[in-house]
């Protein structure tokens, strides 16, 4: 009888090992391993002085924003090595896709934190980070951050880069949220094998479309990844966080919008994530269909000057009707889908906006902080700039998102 016992005992035993063996290769099914870094190149190496001469000479050439600048020299602490990196992500369709970015890592022997950088709306490759063209937003402000002791991780995101052979997907959330937590994960693979040691805080900003992309992934991180990273803080300014919202804006106006070229470009691309299959002369009146259909690329949409600028004579009143009452349902999804306001942060969020911004209206961020507070979160803040419009408005943002992040290093 004891025999039989013990045997039974090692077959009880040998059936949780399988079992937690079968569980283990399901959890690898359902939880693939993190894409990561592919390469890394170093592509520049600048000393502090160096850097003094470059913000002096851009100083000079900068104009209004001549007094912002002049401000850099003397917040400059550490030299910078530039890397230009190649890493996995997923496309809007879930496929694997190589795609680039920067990281900006200071000469610095103390653990440092990591400030994902992303860049506002470009039309010009040669702005994406990974190029590090001397005027580009990486290049001016994301070296700041890096002088003054922060990794910087700046995605060019997919469109750009080592990737510009396919279409950006502009303003589509889960994409760009998706292609920076794979930029994290690369940054960190790159400063594991440069020996830069990271004190696990991680900091979120961005302007702009970098805006609306910061608080995608601020929101992708908490709901979905807080096993791998968590967010110290995050600072975005100027995003389009509630696009139902901008979309009912758009279609009530009756006067010039400045940026309507870039929510043409909005449009197209959820009209092609979305499979929504309508054609531009389903959307736009004519001439503005015809003229539209004719850019050879998405982005140059941004740059459209031939268009009308007013809602009410660049779409079609049962195209505008449908968004505002309701009836358009397909297109009403699609926006809805890539709303980033409503939702639950954990880490404490500083939105900056310019009270008068002609691009991106302020009732965005006054929109998601009234949501966030509803849902119970009390470290969400609105840092209003007093008359800053689109343009105007970053320095105030950038200068306040590093005082914030150096505030809790």
């Amino acid at each position: 009888m004891q025999k039989i016992t013990q045997f039974n005992r090692w077959i009880l035993l040998w059936v949780v090992a399988m079992i937690l063996v079968l569980e283990s290769c399901q959890t690898t099914k359902k939880d693939p391993a993190p894409q990561a870094l592919v390469s890394a190149r170093l592509i520049g190496q600048y000393t502090v002085a160096d850097l003094d001469v470059r913000y002096r000479n851009i100083a000079a050439q900068s104009g209004a924003l001549a007094p912002v600048i002049n401000t850099f020299p003397s917040q400059l602490q550490n030299g910078v090595d530039v890397y230009r990196i190649v890493y996995r992500t997923t496309d809007v369709r879930g496929n694997s896709i190589q795609v680039s970015g920067a990281v900006l890592i200071p000469r610095i022997s103390n653990p440092v934190g990591i400030v994902a950088q992303h860049h506002g709306t470009i039309t010009n490759d040669a702005d994406a980070p990974s190029y590090y063209n001397l005027s580009s937003e990486v290049a001016v402000f994301g070296t700041l951050v890096a002088a003054n002791g922060f990794v910087v991780a700046a995605p060019d995101y997919i469109g750009y880069g080592v990737s510009n052979n396919v279409e950006h997907p502009y303003e589509h959330a889960a994409t760009l949220a998706q292609t920076s937590l794979d930029m994290l994960r690369a940054t960190r693979d790159l400063m594991s094998k440069q020996k830069v040691q990271w004190n696990n805080k991680l900091f979120l900003t961005g302007y702009s479309q970098g805006g609306g992309t910061t608080m995608a992934l601020h929101k992708l991180i908490e709901e979905r990844n807080s096993g791998e990273f968590t967010v110290t803080a995050s600072a975005p300014g100027a995003g389009a966080y509630n696009k139902t919202a901008f979309a009912r804006f758009i279609m009530n106006s009756n006067t010039n919008l400045t940026f309507l070229g870039t929510y043409v470009w909005v449009l197209d691309t959820y009209n092609k994530i979305y499979n929504l299959n309508r054609q531009f002369s389903q959307i736009f009146t004519e001439p503005n269909a015809t003229i539209i259909s004719q850019v050879p690329r998405p982005p140059l949409f941004a740059s459209l000057t031939t268009i009308s600028f007013n809602p009410q004579t660049l779409f079609l009143a049962s195209f505008r009707n449908g968004i505002l009452n309701g009836t358009d349902t397909a297109v009403l999804n699609a926006i809805a889908d890539n709303n980033v306001f409503d939702w639950r942060p954990t880490a404490p969020i500083r939105m900056f906006h310019g009270t008068a911004d002609d691009f991106v209206p302020i009732f965005n961020s006054n929109d998601a902080l009234a949501a966030m507070n509803a849902r119970g979160a009390n470290q969400v803040t609105v840092v209003p700039i007093p008359g800053g419009n689109h343009t105007t408005s970053y320095p105030t943002y950038f200068l306040g998102a590093l005082a914030y992040f150096n505030s809790l290093k």
